[in-house]
């Protein structure tokens, strides 16, 4: 039997988007990275798709991360979530 976890209908590993939102200002994006890397050390920054708002204020980047746990997820939602630059995290 496959490995359940009824805390998540994910199945580990995977492939996991991650969309990140916050101001436009020049170091958004290497803050971002620098924390997904330290959560998912596989990550490469070529692949992360920038977008800015329609009025420019504001930049999301989404980050495709292979993860390997809800565990890891949770860590990398929570470090993302709680840094001052960062305004979402989907």
């Amino acid at each position: 039997m496959a490995d359940q976890n009824p805390e998540t209908l994910l199945e580990f590993p995977c492939d996991f988007p991650i969309k990140i939102m916050g101001a436009r200002v020049d170091e958004f994006a290497q803050v971002v990275v620098d924390v997904v890397r330290k959560h998912a050390p596989d990550f490469d920054p070529a692949t992360v798709q920038m977008r800015p708002s329609s009025k420019g204020n504001y930049i999301s980047l989404t980050c495709t991360v292979r993860a390997v746990s809800k565990a890891q997820l949770d860590a990398l939602y929570g470090e993302l979530s709680g840094h001052p630059l960062v305004k979402v995290v989907l």
